[in-house]
């Protein structure tokens, strides 16, 4: 009788891209609250801790990702190629973008590396998902969920730190493939949602994402610009009704179970807060102001609340498992 049994594989095969949202999360939560301490009068430098809690985690997890890279480089090359995975790969880029901004004004050389490094990456990425979608061989009307908007969301991102960086014309440049793909995705993301099937409950978190692209561009073109014309407040209204959109929706997304995708929620709840804060700053109304302290409260309540599901489950090793990567094991995606 044959005793040799086949080794289990590694969990480390299985690490999905997708962690780094909590790195977008994270980050939003920290910009969120170098706003609201100066809201709120708070002399303490929150926003520096939470800076520098969101780093290390950015550091703990990209070294998790390139062991992976390293010892299973098929699984990496899968999730680049994967219909669903591979919208989350520019994850890593954002992170870097989103940590720039953190850094601007604790180390600004470490910043402007972090952002050089973030929007670099962040165009080569751009350029692999949108050529995939070009040529693809193997998408289907199933694969597509919001979290296609991510790409686009990364490069309205760019200009955040790229303009007080001095970097004008290269954040016009991000700024405009960003917001011109939003619009596109948009239209086929609506037209999946209405036409189609629903979405898998593993990927419904991410119908969170409809927040972040208007909501950024909001930030984004605010910054270029200087000022909140028509257009400006056309990107906040509509980030606005989102929000309350899914707001209604909260019972429902309650009842779901436990995916890392629940990160989904974190970065665009950030982003409408940060975009509450910066248009009472530039109107001058209190109601801005007040709208974004409220999310703040809820953004901060929310993290606790993901952090600690996020602790359980890797406790219970319900993560890095095949099927956290959206249905289909990423090393054998084709």
């Amino acid at each position: 009788m044959n005793t040799q049994t086949r080794a289990a594989p590694s969990r480390l095969q299985f690490f999905p891209v997708s962690f780094f949202a909590v790195v977008m999360g994270m980050s939003g939560l920290t910009l969120a609250w170098h706003q609201g301490q100066r809201a709120l009068h708070i002399g303490l430098p929150i926003g520096h801790m939470l800076a520098a809690v969101t780093f290390f985690i950015f550091l703990g997890l990209l070294a998790a990702y390139l062991v992976k890279l390293v010892k299973y480089p098929r699984a990496v090359l899968g999730e680049l190629n994967h219909p669903v995975q591979m919208s989350f790969v520019p994850t890593i880029s954002i992170s870097l973008l989103l940590l720039s901004t953190c850094m601007l004004d604790l180390h600004r050389p470490l910043a402007i590396g972090l952002w050089m490094a973030g929007a670099a990456l962040h165009l080569v990425l751009s350029l692999h998902v949108i050529r995939s979608w070009i040529n693809h061989e193997h998408f289907q009307v199933g694969h597509l969920n919001p979290a296609w908007f991510i790409p686009a969301v990364g490069n309205v991102i760019v200009p955040i730190t790229g303009t007080a960086l001095g970097y004008v014309e290269l954040s016009w440049f991000f700024y405009a493939i960003g917001i011109s793909f939003w619009i596109i995705l948009l239209v086929i993301v609506f037209n999946r949602i209405l036409f189609h099937d629903a979405i898998p409950a593993m990927l419904l978190p991410t119908m969170f994402i409809l927040i972040a692209p208007p909501a950024v561009g909001f930030i984004s073109y605010v910054k270029l610009t200087g000022g909140v014309d028509s257009f400006a407040h056309v990107l906040y209204y509509l980030a606005l009704f989102f929000t309350l959109l899914l707001a209604i929706e909260i019972p429902r997304f309650a009842r779901l179970p436990f995916f890392l995708s629940w990160w989904a929620y974190s970065f665009p709840l950030a982003a409408m807060t940060l975009a509450s804060f910066l248009m009472g700053a530039k109107s001058g109304l209190p109601f801005f102001t007040t709208l974004g302290l409220g999310l703040l409260f809820v953004l901060s309540a929310l993290i606790v609340l993901l952090a600690a599901r996020t602790i359980m489950a890797i406790a219970a090793k319900r993560i890095c498992v095949p099927h956290d990567t959206g249905g289909k094991n990423p090393a054998r995606a084709g």
